[in-house]
């Protein structure tokens, strides 16, 4: 389940520069860092699978909003002098899109369980990442991860059709915030454009959530699994990221992204109770090879001056 940030192929940071050595040991607490928030936030999106029977996934949402403004707003509070609807537009389109992503997503978890919700979202920063290929390896990838999420839904008829319907909303949702965190990220410095967003979310699943909480249901065992949710599924690796990101290169970091539906199925099983047919074990398998061979066989793109630039200061 994605963060506030960009995830898949295009993420942007870098290597940290120096001597081989100190890179090379860079690039391997960069990479660990980044298999511990996969860790992190598939669990914490194991928890919400515990959490959304309780009081339902738009009061899950905003529960883990709340921890992301509030660790936002503190460092990177939006500047209101300097807003045109130009710059804003993007950012509340972002705070949208991010409030309907994880609503859509947390009740496919609900509907579908963790593992097969998780591999099927991933196939919009997938097809995202091959938008633009035209190579005959990519092609081929798409459709053995296509494959994959056929065998993943080919059943007797027990899995459930509007929580495939909200994973791939959930997919598509993530596909355009992907697109949308890019555009953010050029109109506002730092990290601003993202509190905006984040301020939206909240602002718009607020409301649902007070709506649909089943108050009785609220004790201090639940608030507290709640705001651990938040912590796991954003505050934690977002703060990781800048640490990351500056070590590991865009192809690295999405490689390791792409194994998220196997720890997601690993959490779904280890914490929901999830159990998956031979056949489901495979394709998400399949998923997850296909999107790695994909991701790890695309040449580097050139580094611009503003890039090169930017790596040296860092």
């Amino acid at each position: 389940m994605p963060r506030s940030d960009v995830p898949g192929a295009d993420v942007p940071g870098s290597t940290a520069p120096g001597r081989p050595g100190t890179v090379k040991r860079g690039r391997a607490l960069g990479a660990g860092a980044q298999v511990v928030t996969e860790v992190s936030i598939n669990f914490g999106s194991s928890l919400a699978g515990l959490a959304i029977p309780l009081v339902g996934s738009p009061v899950v949402v905003a529960a883990r909003q709340i921890v992301m403004v509030t660790v936002l707003l503190p460092f990177y509070r939006p500047k209101l002098a300097h807003m045109t609807w130009s710059r804003l537009w993007p950012a509340l389109t972002l705070g949208l899109t991010l409030a309907v992503m994880n609503v859509t997503f947390y009740q496919a978890v609900d509907l579908l369980g963790l593992g097969i919700a998780a591999t099927i979202e991933f196939l919009g920063p997938f097809s995202l990442a091959l938008a633009a290929s035209r190579r005959p390896l990519d092609f081929l990838c798409a459709i053995a991860a296509a494959a994959g999420v056929v065998l993943l839904t080919w059943t007797d008829g027990a899995l459930s059709l509007p929580g495939v319907l909200f994973a791939l909303a959930a997919a598509v949702c993530w596909a355009a915030y992907i697109l949308l965190t890019r555009r953010v990220a050029m109109d506002f410095a730092g990290l601003e454009g993202i509190s905006v967003a984040s301020i939206v979310s909240l602002a718009l699943v607020l409301p649902i959530a007070f709506a649909t909480v089943d108050y009785s249901a609220l004790n201090w065992m639940v608030i507290g699994l709640l705001a651990a949710i938040g912590v796991l599924s954003s505050a934690f690796p977002y703060t990781l990221d800048t640490f990351i990101l500056r070590r590991i290169s865009p192809r690295l970091y999405a490689i390791i992204t792409s194994f998220g539906p196997v720890i997601a199925a690993v959490f779904g099983w280890l914490i929901l109770g999830e159990s998956f047919t031979l056949l489901q074990q495979i394709a998400i398998v399949v998923v997850c090879v296909a999107a790695s061979a994909a991701i790890a066989t695309q040449r580097e793109r050139p580094k611009s001056d503003l890039e090169l630039t930017a790596d040296a200061l860092t």
